[in-house]
């Protein structure tokens, strides 16, 4: 595989740190560009991070010294450098939509994690191993945009990441409702125990736009490409609650499931244990060997001990049973910056990359 230079828009936030981490020794991508506000642009990233610094492994070295770049007023200057870029931006959702689109149609292909393009209907929104076909919808959106390399392809919502890759397999039976309640970590708000002191020893039953995007994201990725657009599946029918927990990092979901064949549990068991997709047919970086993986344990998968498994690149799943109103529950766990964020993308850039669509 080639190596490919890429940028990190919106590199001092803490997904955008997330990047740096995961992309400082990547085989295939060599970070070329950091960009972000104007506040902390003509700066060197360890200047422009300051004390914001939020992860628990130290800046890669090779990216101290970088000077960062106006994320809106250098992409000239950006997109000379790099093959393409991961988004990561905190602005109003109509700026990062203008700005998404500004960066593909300067023929520089943008792999986002902002929620802003998540519902444009030629813009794919990929799980890599449930809905890589999705990515065929990019021919339409260039298109559209009037560009030969460029486009904008997202991930999905942290939370999804953990409960829609348990259900989607077990679609072979008919998933027909879905209730579940998502357990969210601190660092999904961008924030730190230190920079968010009420959270300790405290819930907090809500998070703004949290339970539209659990209820209607699945659709789309569960949905099919018509016409030059992805137009969102029917069924499942999801409701969602969403609470933010004192955990640093780490989603949990508690799921509950109805289908219209009913399976026996040794066949969702089998399914789990089986299911992959293209990432390992494929062997990409990041990967995990194995995507599903379930705990017998009555009290696991628990947060501390298994977010980062794989790299926390995998999805843990437990307490599979019978229920007295929907046909069975279970809880999964992901690692919601990792799997669910900046490993996500990183992850998808690279099928995209694998699949051709940055050459």
């Amino acid at each position: 595989m080639k190596k490919y230079n890429v940028g990190i828009i919106g590199a001092t936030g803490m997904v955008g740190q997330r990047f740096a981490l995961l992309l400082c020794d990547h085989p295939w991508f060599n970070v070329t560009a950091l960009a972000a506000s104007a506040n902390s642009a003509g700066k060197s990233y360890t200047e422009a991070v300051g004390n914001r610094w939020a992860m628990t492994s130290p800046m890669p070295e090779n990216l101290k010294d970088m000077m960062v770049y106006d994320a809106e007023k250098d992409i000239d200057e950006i997109v000379s450098k790099v093959d393409f870029v991961f988004c990561a931006v905190n602005m109003k959702k109509d700026e990062i939509k203008a700005l998404e689109e500004t960066y593909a149609k300067r023929e520089c292909p943008v792999i986002s994690n902002n929620s802003a393009h998540r519902f444009t209907a030629d813009v794919p929104m990929i799980i890599p191993e449930i809905n890589d076909n999705h990515a065929e919808i990019i021919e339409s959106q260039r298109k559209r945009l009037g560009t030969k390399k460029g486009f904008i392809a997202v991930k999905s919502n942290c939370s999804l990441q953990s409960y829609v890759p348990a259900l989607y397999p077990l679609d072979k039976f008919g998933v027909e409702k879905v209730l579940v309640c998502t357990y969210q970590a601190i660092s999904g708000a961008g924030k730190t125990f230190d920079r968010w002191p009420e959270m300790i020893d405290n819930v907090i039953p809500f998070i703004g736009g949290e339970e539209e995007k659990s209820e209607k994201e699945p659709l789309k990725i569960w949905g099919t490409i018509e016409n030059g657009e992805i137009v969102p599946a029917s069924s499942p029918k999801f409701t969602a609650q969403c609470l933010r927990v004192p955990v640093s990092d780490g989603h949990m979901a508690a799921v509950f499931v109805t289908f219209k064949n009913k399976p026996t549990k040794d066949e969702i068991l089998n399914t789990w244990a089986e299911f992959k997709g293209a990432p390992q047919d494929l062997e990409l970086p990041h990967a995990p060997k194995q995507f599903l993986n379930y705990f017998v344990e009555d009290n696991m998968p628990q947060t501390k001990l298994n977010r980062d498994l794989e790299g926390g690149m995998a999805v843990s799943v437990g307490r599979l049973r019978e229920d007295t109103q929907y046909d069975y529950k279970f809880v999964c766990l992901s690692h919601n910056t990792l799997r669910g964020a900046a490993g996500g993308a990183v992850l998808l850039a690279e099928l995209l990359c694998a699949k051709g669509y940055m050459d």
